[in-house]
């Protein structure tokens, strides 16, 4: 089935269940508007259009056939570059998507998203591998015939495969130029990224990088699809998720560990980003994990 006799809006299960598809075909001008990071691996295939794609520390110039790799809880955002209009394929793997997979199965196919380059590049023919697989999977989604959940599975596992032979095999990756400004926002991040536990000061930033505090704000956020603040508050609160967790730390310490100078602000930023306290995010990854262990 050609994508173009699909509907243009296509999706399969939520962000909570093990796989997650969205086929979305765009007119005019969009950009993510949500804060957007998750514990599901990511896997973005552009079938029309360009867009700007932004993901750890680095932007990419994203074209049809490119396919983008999002890790378990990398902060990524897309935006839209000189075509507005596009059409894309994006599907979401939380874990439990792998069991009945060996362990090695299982890491065969997840260790391409931990890959330092995120973005693979394909040629015509292996173009033509992946949109036969992708048009068979929507195909069964659309039409939903006896079996489109087994076939699914199957044509996702697929595609996985295929990534994770291409990624094996790959000898070079591929070319990312970037701009005077996207290296000076590049280096900005990697800054943010190692010290957001500490006090972070615009006007300290701005000298450090020999910038404008005006023209930093600007130039961050259109490179970024983050504000300023907003990126700091989201590498703070998904630190925090990870000690609430992990550690028996009180939510205070981990307030405090990850650099909020202020707990009620911390409720505030964590809640707005999360969707729970943090106390009830808490009191659920714990609930969650007893029922894997029981």
């Amino acid at each position: 089935m050609p994508f173009q006799t699909l509907p243009d809006s296509l999706h399969f299960g939520s962000i909570t269940e093990p796989l997650w598809i969205e086929f979305d075909r765009r007119i005019g001008r969009f950009s993510m508007n949500q804060t957007h990071y998750h514990k599901s691996y990511e896997m973005f295939y552009l079938i029309q259009g360009e867009r700007k794609f932004f993901i750890r520390d680095s932007v990419y110039h994203v074209h049809p056939g490119d396919i983008v790799l999002v890790d378990s809880n990398a902060v990524h955002k897309t935006s839209e570059l000189n075509e507005p209009n596009h059409e894309k394929v994006v599907l979401h793997f939380a874990q439990p998507f792998f069991s009945g997979l060996s362990s090695e199965e299982t890491q065969l196919l997840v260790a391409p998203f931990s890959e330092a380059h995120p973005l693979i590049r394909l040629n015509l023919k292996e173009r033509m591998q992946v949109e036969a697989l992708l048009g068979s999977l929507l195909c069964a989604l659309h039409e939903r015939p006896p079996g489109h959940l087994l076939h699914v599975r199957n044509m996702t596992l697929e595609l996985l495969l295929f990534t994770a032979r291409h990624m094996m095999k790959r000898k070079s990756v591929p070319d990312v130029e970037l701009t005077p400004v996207q290296s000076k926002v590049t280096d900005i991040i990697r800054h943010l990224n190692a010290h957001y536990r500490e006090p972070l000061q615009l006007d300290d930033l701005a000298k450090q990088f020999y910038i404008s505090k005006g023209h930093l704000c600007r130039v961050f956020k259109e490179v970024t699809g983050f504000g300023f603040t907003q990126y700091i508050n989201i590498a703070r609160v998904r630190e925090a998720e990870q000690l609430l967790r992990e550690t028996d730390w009180s939510i205070t310490q981990v307030s405090e560990h990850c650099g909020f100078d202020n707990f009620s602000h911390f409720g505030k930023m964590f809640k707005k980003l999360s969707g729970l306290s943090p106390r009830a995010y808490r009191k659920l990854e714990q609930s969650l994990k007893q029922s894997k262990q029981a």
